[in-house]
């Protein structure tokens, strides 16, 4: 037996007496005529064969971004939109909520995985028992507001996931309107998603133009760069409710993952689990995952806040500067090697383990309790409420701008 395609190849062509070139030529250019395989000796045949498996195997994957029809919602086109990079990392994203529905990674074997739970059909996202906001892109605020209510100038507004204006197809929440979608092809291809998002939809005050830009390196990086513009003030918080499981994303509980937060501190929270605008350090506690940790290590934690929750629901203060990208978290799973780096401009992370059951849908897919984690960078929750914590306020014709990458590799 030949030990390598090197091997292979010098053996046929002293089989068949040919010189490099031109073994090169006929492989490559296809100079294969029946006439010349029908007179080719059996090996040289069973030959062939392994080496155009042996090419295709290692032949570099084809970068650039695929679009599939995939159904409509109100009267508007719904895409899948598959973007791939030259490694063979594969991202799927619809329009539907600006969902990320795939992300397709190695481990160490090689072996390719999803690591974030989603679904296959459009059906399944607008399905009246479906839950959880998979992978969506979620605003105008993401996360928690106190009472659903805040004062900006001196005005009070109250909020809602339903509409205040019309219940019409482009007043609902942003995880469940039908984006415009711009593709761009290319060694790292892009989706561009945008849209508007009328003063007074969810209560919320200001015309919002909103885009959201997905890259996929050749670094094997899943970029998402937020842009936001108002025509008066406002508040914004922007993020993707991704669940991650880094050994493939039916494989059961996370709890044995490492997790590692790069952050000194939370934000204390009452037993409604909002933010109270009081900082708590993380050292001691059952929220210290500063080094590396199995997630399951303090799930159980007496701490009130994890009781309340059945696991993590909490927001870490991250640590740096915000508007800087800078390490967020980073999930590993050692039996893969699959290892998930969240880098962000952001200034807070929410750190969520999936601890109610998945809808029937995940359900059938193998989902269950704790067996994903979300990291969702965002801006602190309650952050409208409490005058100490960074602002979350955009003034009018101020351009808001974030970035959150996910950063995949693999560990020894």
């Amino acid at each position: 037996m030949m030990a390598s395609k090197a091997g292979l190849t010098q053996w046929v062509k002293r089989r068949m007496g040919l010189s490099t070139v031109s073994f090169a030529t006929a492989i490559w250019r296809g100079d294969w005529g029946p006439g010349t395989l029908a007179r080719l000796p059996e090996d040289c045949m069973k030959f062939i064969f392994v080496f155009a498996a042996l090419v295709a195997l290692t032949a570099p994957a084809a970068a650039g971004i695929a679009t599939t029809a995939w159904g409509g919602v109100d009267g508007k086109g719904v895409d899948l939109f598959t973007l791939t990079n030259a490694r063979g990392m594969e991202v799927k994203i619809t329009n539907y909520g600006g969902v990320i529905a795939s992300i397709r990674v190695p481990g160490k074997d090689g072996k390719m995985a999803d690591v974030v739970q989603g679904f296959d059909s459009l059906a399944t996202y607008t399905d009246v028992t479906y839950r959880g906001r998979y992978g969506a892109t979620i605003g105008r605020f993401a996360n928690r507001i106190k009472d659903n209510t805040f004062t900006l100038n001196r005005v009070t507004y109250r909020i809602s996931r339903d509409a205040y204006v019309l219940r019409e197809s482009d007043n609902k929440p942003y995880d469940e309107r039908v984006w415009d979608a711009s593709p761009k092809d290319g060694a790292e291809p892009q989706l561009t998603l945008s849209l508007i998002d009328r003063n007074g939809t969810m209560g919320f005050p200001g015309t919002l133009r909103v885009q959201v830009t997905f890259t996929l390196t050749r670094n094997n990086v899943l970029r998402m760069a937020y842009r936001a513009i108002s025509d008066k003030n406002t508040v914004i918080s922007l993020t993707n409710h991704a669940y991650f499981n880094m050994a493939g994303d039916a494989s059961g509980p996370v709890l044995d993952q490492l997790l590692t937060v790069n952050a000194d501190q939370i934000t204390a929270v009452d037993d409604k689990n909002v933010p109270t605008g009081e900082m708590k350090n993380v050292a001691g506690t059952g929220f210290d995952y500063r080094r590396a940790t199995p997630i399951g290590a303090h799930i159980n934690d007496p701490d009130p806040a994890i009781q309340r929750a059945k696991g993590l629901d909490q927001n870490y203060a991250i640590n740096g500067k915000p508007g800087t990208l800078r390490l967020a978290a980073r999930l590993e799973d050692p039996k893969s090697g699959r290892v998930l780096e969240e880098w962000t401009t952001q200034t807070g992370l929410q750190v969520y383990t999936a601890n109610y059951d998945p809808p029937p849908a995940g359900l059938a897919k193998g989902y269950q309790v704790h067996s994903a984690v979300a990291l969702e960078a965002q801006a602190f929750p309650n952050a409208p409420n409490v005058p100490g914590f960074p602002s979350a306020v955009l003034p009018l014709d101020t351009v808001y701008n974030q970035v959150t990458e996910y950063r995949f590799s693999v560990s020894p």
